[in-house]
């Protein structure tokens, strides 16, 4: 056989294989050795992904993407997505069709149809796609040019697709085939359908087309795909333990917010429970940032519009700024960041290198434009008050203010229950030019120094920073193992040139300022929801609103009860008394439902020996104690603040 009948491929090991010209990546998967070949769902050739079946017909870097790989999972799910489109194009008459990506533990699918689906319609779209996988149909890769793909899609009626199409620059694309159902698509994709089995159906919801109001509404199906029927059955599992714990559901049932469409979508009602949750966590946040020598500080709800100008917020950031007001001819805006009022505090006065580090800190409620689509309860507002702060140092000074940072972190997580993990993110292909190679450097290094001095793990997002910024990210994991966005500690290399922020150095000349940015808490809106999706309701009793509950048994131990509540109250405890004439056992499950951490039982013999009964929620019925000792009992775990004994940050509640 002539030498350039064969090709040279490289694996990931560096081993080399002369294999014939037009080898697959599957057939070379499979003399690799037969656990590889039943794995493999893809492939990356010199780096790009492609499917197991394309034809070698160069030397190349070959590596075999398997379905346990994050990469290979997106395949997977991708493909499924398209299963679902057959499904539908196969029940439904007329499916005109929009996108269908991969998500996080699934994906979805955009339709255009007369027909509406409902829930009750997933069972039988699911079981087509049993169909479709039993037929073994294969994913059929096409490379088209743009005006034969275009003439594709119009002779099929699908308008969503022809309007991708005019959007891409090159003059070929790809298409594939899966039976009946044709996509515009990138790939790669499995070899054919019977590799997908562990899928399940989730939800139908409304989605205008490309997320904007404007446009049509089309119909999606969200679905979750999952390598093995294990994983699958611990997301769902999940799922349902999620769906217990939406904050929307128990905020309401607990009676800790709402929102209005007279006030305004994105908008949060705090009811008096749910602002009590609230000022005991700016209380404890007060408290831990005067201990860390913070400065609290106020600046307005609104601003002029030059000032947003000179900080870069317009025109970076103007798409989810609010339309300016018209005051005395000047132009305002509500504002959407807390930074520029905290650099006109520093700027008030020329500062000496003596006064540094300055920190200061605000609770400030900022305004941002969400999509009317991506609100979503507390999670995803309009409206939001920020823990926000801004550190104003010399470059000498930033590791050590970085390290502080973090066990500033360290110290709030841990009380809230929360595990983290840590990243660097690094600068970005696209960034600050005005910031030197050097000056990026600098900042990058200062927060790796920080992490390192303070011994917290990390990870490198390479590319991950802001275009202003490198930063650290810390990614919070709740009770259900969920990932949250959480703290965030970033060097501005913008800001500082913007506004010429400046202090007097020991040699008497005026040095640029190091400006760190850094929230723990982030939006106290979404902080809240997450907490209640955490505790599942149950918070500790220092957060929880009303933290005790007498139950007297019949109408002449009210006094008594009365009595023993004053005494809690006095103490700061907050405590009630249900006189409600209803027999003590749906007294009980009243206060388990309304998620009370003590309930006590008062009665003849508890008068007679001036107790109560405990019932808590950490450990049931507990027998009798004075109001002497439970009050002791109380305020220590109050100022510990102490996770209830049930709480298993692992998992799930294990009461």
């Amino acid at each position: 056989m002539p030498h350039n009948a064969h090709v040279s491929i490289t694996l990931p090991d560096g081993t080399v294989r002369g294999c014939e010209k037009g080898v697959t990546p599957l057939k070379i998967a499979e003399g690799i050795g037969p656990g590889l070949a039943r794995d493999a769902v893809a492939a990356a050739i010199d780096g790009a992904a492609a499917d197991l079946t394309v034809p070698l017909r160069q030397d190349c870097r070959l590596e075999i993407i398997t379905i346990d790989s994050t990469e290979g999972l997106e395949t997977l799910r991708h493909s499924t997505a398209h299963v679902m489109a057959l499904a539908v194009q196969r029940l439904y008459d007329d499916v005109r069709f929009g996108i269908g990506p991969a998500i996080e533990n699934g994906f979805y699918y955009d339709f255009d149809l007369d027909a509406a689906i409902s829930s009750d319609d997933l069972t039988k779209i699911e079981e087509e796609m049993e169909r479709i996988i039993d037929e073994a149909i294969p994913f059929e890769r096409e490379k088209l040019t743009r005006s034969a793909a275009a003439d594709l899609f119009e002779s099929l009626g699908q308008t969503y697709k022809q309007e991708l199409l005019e959007e891409i620059e090159d003059r070929h694309v790809t298409i594939y085939r899966t039976g009946g159902f044709v996509d515009l698509c990138r790939g790669p994709h499995i070899t054919d359908t019977s590799g997908l089995r562990h899928f399940k159906l989730l939800n139908v919801a409304g989605a205008y087309w490309r997320g904007l109001a404007t446009n049509a509404q089309m119909q999606r199906i969200y679905g979750a795909a999952f390598a093995g029927k294990d994983d699958l059955k611990k997301y769902l599992h999940r799922l349902r333990e999620a769906e217990k714990r939406d904050h929307r559901r128990i905020g309401k049932e607990l009676d800790l917010f709402s929102m209005d469409e007279e006030i305004g979508r994105g908008l949060v009602l705090w009811h008096p429970g749910g602002a009590l949750i609230r000022e005991n966590i700016e209380q404890y946040w007060k408290s831990e940032h005067r201990r860390r020598g913070y400065d609290f500080v106020r600046t307005p709800h609104l601003a002029s519009e030059q000032v947003y100008r000179r900080s870069g917020h317009i025109p970076q950031y103007e798409e989810m700024m609010y339309a300016p007001l018209e005051i005395e001819g000047e132009r305002y805006r509500v504002k959407p960041m807390n930074c520029p009022g905290h650099i006109k505090i520093f700027q008030s006065r020329m500062r000496s290198y003596r006064e540094l580090p300055i920190r200061y800190a605000e609770l400030g409620t900022v305004y941002r434009f969400e999509m009317s689509g991506a609100l979503h309860g507390m999670l995803r507002v309009r409206g939001f008050t920020q823990d926000d702060a801004h550190i104003f140092c010399t470059p000498q000074q930033l590791p050590g203010e970085v390290e502080a940072l973090l066990g500033l972190v360290d110290e709030m997580m841990g009380t809230f229950g929360y595990h983290y993990r840590a990243y660097l993110a690094t600068r970005p292909e696209v960034s600050l030019q005005t910031a030197s190679d050097g000056e990026w450097e600098r900042a990058t290094e200062a927060l790796r120094e920080g992490l390192e001095r303070y011994g917290m793990q990390y990870e490198v997002e390479e590319g991950e920073g802001t275009f202003y910024a490198p930063k650290i990210d810390v990614k919070l994991f709740d009770a259900l193992g969920r990932q949250w966005q959480g703290p965030t500690v970033q060097v501005d290399l913008n800001l500082p040139k913007r506004f010429g922020v400046e202090y007097i150095g020991d040699d008497g000349r005026e040095h640029e300022c190091i400006i760190v940015h850094r929230a723990i808490l982030g939006s106290l809106e979404r902080f809240v929801g997450g907490l209640i999706e955490h505790f599942g309701g149950w918070f500790p009793l220092w957060l929880a609103p009303e933290q005790v509950r007498l139950l007297p048994i019949t109408d002449a131990h009210h006094q008594y009860a009365r009595r023993v509540r004053d005494t809690l109250q006095a103490e700061g405890i907050r405590a009630s008394s249900d006189e409600r004439n209803e027999k003590t056992g749906y007294k009980v499950r009243s206060g388990t439902k309304d998620k009370v951490p003590y309930l006590l039982i008062v009665g003849e013999r508890e008068v007679e020996s001036d107790t109560v009964s405990i019932r808590s929620h950490d450990r049931g019925d507990e027998g009798a104690a004075t109001v002497e000792e439970l009050t002791g009992r109380l305020l220590s775990e109050i100022g510990e603040k102490s996770l209830p004994e049930t709480f298993n940050p692992d998992g799930t509640e294990t009461g």
